[in-house]
């Protein structure tokens, strides 16, 4: 099993959370209408410490914004560092994201990775480096905006097991390092870093000239992402668990 009854409440709180923070939903501390399905999930929350009442709502505390925001570091991570694996030809040893900057729109994209060559590599790369590739799959879910809580009825899709069914079943069927082997790993890392780094460099470039010449923008973007060159290497962010239930 790959998912756990932990995992899926961090991850439903990670929701929640956002939602909180982000959003303009107002979750009473006596639930009605749809919100009501979440009442359990948010007693354990405030018994950890994670959010609590503020009048007649609940507040996210500091130490719940101290998680999300450890999560979004994480999440920031995943798009610069995981997601590029998402499209690999095993065969010639191309990522589809060397072409990312041809496409000027979402559908041209959609349209050039929508191809049987390319393989999803995330989870042999998160299990190769040690990650839980739980949490790779749901950063992936939130990347497609599959947990949409403007959608109505989003309360009753986010407790119920079908999106937490699917990520065990991604996580289950998805290729593993020991099909691909640890030298094909490490060169297929080694060769998704450099193409990071290029694609990040491209990235600071554009958003440099977008900005007219004047400050930079994510001055120290590609310098933090350097140790990634080593396909072993993973930051600390990784290493401390979202939530203590």
């Amino acid at each position: 099993m790959f998912l756990t009854d932990d995992n899926k409440k961090s991850f439903k709180a990670i929701v929640i959370l956002n939602e909180m923070i982000n959003g303009d939903h107002k979750f009473q501390t006596i639930a009605n209408g749809d919100d009501s399905v979440l009442e359990p999930l948010f007693i354990e929350m405030m018994s950890k410490g994670y959010v609590q009442t503020s009048g007649i709502n609940y507040q996210v505390t500091d130490k719940g914004q101290e998680i999300f925001d450890t999560f979004m570091k994480r999440y920031t991570e995943y798009l610069k560092v995981y997601d590029i694996y998402s499209y690999v030809d095993l065969e010639k040893g191309e990522f589809a994201f060397a072409r990312y900057f041809d496409f000027d729109t979402d559908e041209a994209w959609a349209d050039f990775t929508n191809d049987q060559r390319f393989d999803d590599l995330r989870i042999a790369v998160a299990l190769f480096k040690k990650l839980d590739p739980a949490e790779i799959v749901f950063m992936s879910f939130i990347n497609e905006n599959r947990f949409d809580t403007t959608s109505s009825g989003w309360q009753m899709d986010l407790v119920s097991d079908n999106d937490w069914k699917e990520i065990e079943e991604i996580c289950k069927t998805a290729i593993k390092p020991e099909e691909v082997g640890e030298d094909a790993m490490v060169d297929m890392i080694n060769q998704g870093s450099d193409l990071m780094m290029k694609l990040l460099q491209e990235e600071q470039n554009q958003n440099n000239n977008n900005n007219g010449g004047g400050d930079i923008v994510e001055e120290e973007t590609v310098e933090y992402y350097e140790p990634y060159y080593d396909p072993y290497y993973v930051s600390p962010i990784w290493m401390m668990p979202l939530f203590l239930w």
